[in-house]
């Protein structure tokens, strides 16, 4: 029998409703994903002690807002029909999911640039207008049928907390910018202080900083930088306390809505939309998603509570309602500042400007009450908490008394810790705080200094030990001064200019090639080497700032990958260059030779004017010049003086090698120093803790350089070899 089109059609209907089920699957993937990145953040949080759960693998970017516009694939979807318990409970936790994200990556903000702030900010309030313009829409057309119906009244509130999270949101974006320009400000000036402190302290020293003066130092620039940090600052604001309140209520909503329907109910499976089975699984995966979005929102609602119900700030309601000034700065000068259109007409540009202070003048009254409710957030959380606060701090001070005639009875010396509370003190000289805020919390303060030390034992469980093994061999300095004794004829009539990587990764090539040394004594050094090699490049790095010598530190790194993986040098086999039972000298003459070759073709065949300068040749050439000129000092050396054995060869150049890598680690103190002295605000949390990694992990090494007079060399002279040599040539 044919087909009527009453059957065609709903043929047709249920063959486009048949993938509906996998759809929703979809939709609970990406909301899975997204947990699992809330959930990063969180495991973040407490493995670095930060309890305030800075936003590092869910922020506001083009994928999170994707995957939510994903997630909100039932609350704005109008065309299916909705009306089971279920089916309302998914839409439900789809809206409550959104408010945990919103929640989660407010303080996502404090990394981005202002442009980056303004995009995202448009971006997130499109999705949330989106949402709320549909979920009006299907209210409006069916708000007879839903009054009375399942999770209608969860949906408004649901629905509600996404315009308060993102009046929240809004109101933190023009905040941050201000403040960001405020606290760079606070640390240039501190900055200085803590440099004019480094200088007398150097002086002092003679120029020698211990591992004790440069712990002090990581810790000021720790404490600057975890005080100046924009997430930190935004998590100690009103608007992320609110937030957090937000985030909190409507999931205890959330799990109110379940225990209902369970009792009512006893199953999620009762559902009559197109998404059929799936819609339990949405369920699912979006009340994990809550339940992990909210840990970060309610930690971070407890620590700015407590930070501004601390001792060193205490509350009064005079100046709980108090708005500061840089919650509406930037407003008030884009209102006062003149217009970006060149506009001749002055009538014009009068009507243009008047109507900019209207809309601006709303703006900021808007402002100004969202961060007055958000007070009046704060003023009752810490009404509410402030005696749980008492009690933990009677509780610490029981505790300090207990463990203080603990000490005395132990013989203790109460000196000491006495030293470390005067330590702090005088830490909080480097707090950076804005303005109304009255100090930072003394634990606080304690667990950044914490932190620091932490972080410096993480790095001593990760010293280079060959590499400390091969210090143990420096010399006195005499045997690199080979490199520059001899005055080898230049193949080119600009010499190129030299790195330490390069002389080193040239040293050590030459030292494999040598003949009759034992696999193991190769390995070692290729060992050694490496780990040395990793703190020579920072090095390099970090003290050529413009990059001028970019070139030869890739022909380094070239020459080193070869020689470290195949024991190669220009394809050439060393290993079995030195298994053809002929001497050493034969073999530096053979390496020579083949360096020669490289740069006179290269010299033969060049034709742009570029490759006259020596900082544009190629990587192979660059590395072949400084083989020629090694090898060719080295075959100088050992024709005016008694030749060496093959081992004796292969100690000497050890010698060296130790010696290169000793001249340029000196310069390590700078570079921790450096490190310190990060100028980009988003940046500098990162650069601090990278320093106090590194002394950790170098702290012995430079201990065993203290024992040398490379020490005492002039630390702005010696950044590069050529100036090393110069230096020692004169005595310094």
């Amino acid at each position: 029998m044919p087909l009527t089109g009453n059957d065609k059609g709903g043929d047709v209907e249920r063959q486009l409703e048949a993938p509906m089920p996998w759809i929703g699957m979809y939709v609970a993937a990406a909301s899975l994903v997204c947990s699992l990145a809330m959930a990063a953040d969180v495991f973040h949080g407490f493995q670095t002690k930060k309890l305030w759960f800075p936003s590092k693998y869910f922020s506001i970017n083009a994928a999170s807002l994707s995957l939510l516009a994903v997630v909100m694939k039932l609350p704005v979807d109008l065309t299916t029909r909705m009306w089971a318990a279920t089916d309302r409970l998914a839409k439900v936790s789809s809206l409550i999911f959104m408010s945990a994200a919103m929640g989660n990556f407010m303080t996502s903000l404090g990394s981005m640039n202002d442009k980056e702030i303004l995009l995202n900010v448009i971006a997130i309030g499109i999705l949330v207008i989106t949402v709320m313009v549909n979920g009006c829409i299907q209210i409006i057309q069916v708000r007879s049928f839903l009054r009375g119906r399942e999770m209608f009244v969860e949906e408004i509130i649901a629905s509600f907390s996404i315009l308060l999270l993102l009046a929240m949101l809004s109101a933190s974006a023009i905040m941050v910018p201000t403040t960001k320009r405020y606290l760079e400000l606070k640390y240039q000036e501190m900055l200085k202080l803590a440099s004019d402190e480094e200088l007398v302290q150097s002086v002092e020293f003679d120029e020698k900083l211990t591992t004790d003066n440069l712990r002090e130092i990581i810790k000021k620039y720790w404490v600057m930088a975890e005080t100046s940090s924009p997430q930190f600052v935004i998590v100690r604001s009103v608007t992320c306390l609110t937030s957090g309140v937000i985030s909190l209520a409507i999931a205890i909503i959330l799990a109110e809505a379940q225990t209902r329907m369970a009792l009512k109910y006893r199953t999620f499976s009762k559902t009559a939309s197109k998404y059929d089975w799936s819609t339990k699984w949405i369920v699912l995966a979006q009340s994990v998603g809550v339940i992990i979005g909210t840990i970060a929102p309610a930690f971070r609602w407890w620590t700015a509570v407590n930070f501004v119900s601390s001792e060193n700030s205490p509350m009064s309601f005079k100046t709980a309602f108090k708005i500061e000034s840089y919650w509406t700065r930037s407003l008030v000068e884009w209102k006062e500042s003149s217009l970006p259109l060149q506009i001749r007409d002055r009538k014009w540009r009068k009507v243009l400007h008047d109507a900019r202070r209207i809309i601006l003048n709303l703006v900021i009254s808007v402002q100004i009450f969202v961060v007055l409710y958000s007070k009046l957030v704060q003023f009752i959380s810490i009404c509410f908490v402030s005696r749980i606060i008492f009690c933990f701090h009677c509780i610490k001070r029981l505790k300090n008394m207990f463990n203080s005639g603990a000490s005395r009875i132990h013989g203790i010396s109460e000196s000491e810790s006495g030293v470390n509370m005067e330590a702090e003190q005088d830490l909080t000289r480097y707090v950076l705080l804005l303005e109304g805020e009255g100090g930072l919390p003394q634990k606080t303060l304690k667990n950044i200094c914490n932190e620091v030390d932490k972080v410096i034992e993480r790095g001593k469980k990760q010293q280079p030990e060959n590499l400390k093994n091969l210090l143990l061999k420096i010399g006195n300095f005499s045997c690199i001064r080979e490199i520059d004794e001899y005055q080898v004829p230049s193949l080119h009539y600009q010499e190129p200019p030299n790195c330490w990587s390069l002389t080193l990764v040239t040293l050590t090539s030459i030292a494999i090639a040598i003949p009759n040394i034992p696999i193991d004594s190769t390995n070692w050094l290729l060992s050694s080497v490496d780990e040395g090699l990793f703190y020579v490049k920072l090095i390099e790095k970090s003290l050529d700032r413009n990059g001028v010598r970019l070139n030869i530190r890739n022909a380094a790194d070239i020459v080193w990958v070869a020689l470290d993986l195949y024991r190669k040098w220009q394809d050439k086999d060393l290993h079995e260059t030195s298994r053809r039972g002929r001497n050493s000298t034969e073999i530096l003459q053979e390496l020579s030779d083949e360096a020669e070759k490289i740069v006179t073709e290269f010299k033969r065949n060049v034709k742009d004017f570029l490759m006259e300068n020596p900082l544009h040749w190629p990587d192979k050439v660059i590395a072949a010049n400084s083989m020629y000129r090694i090898t060719t000092i080295l075959l100088l050396v050992y024709e005016s003086d008694d030749p060496l054995t093959d081992e004796g060869l292969f100690n000497h150049l050890t010698t060296v090698i130790a010696d290169v890598i000793a001249s340029c680690l000196t310069n390590l103190t700078r570079v921790i120093t450096m490190k310190c002295h990060q100028n980009a605000i988003e940046e500098r949390e990162r650069s601090v803790h990278q320093a106090a990694l590194l002394l950790g992990e170098t702290e012995e090494i430079l201990k065993i350089l203290q024992q040398h007079k490379a020490r005492s060399l002039n630390m702005d002279k010696s950044a590069y070899i050529e100036k090393w040599l110069i230096l020692r040539a004169h005595g310094n």
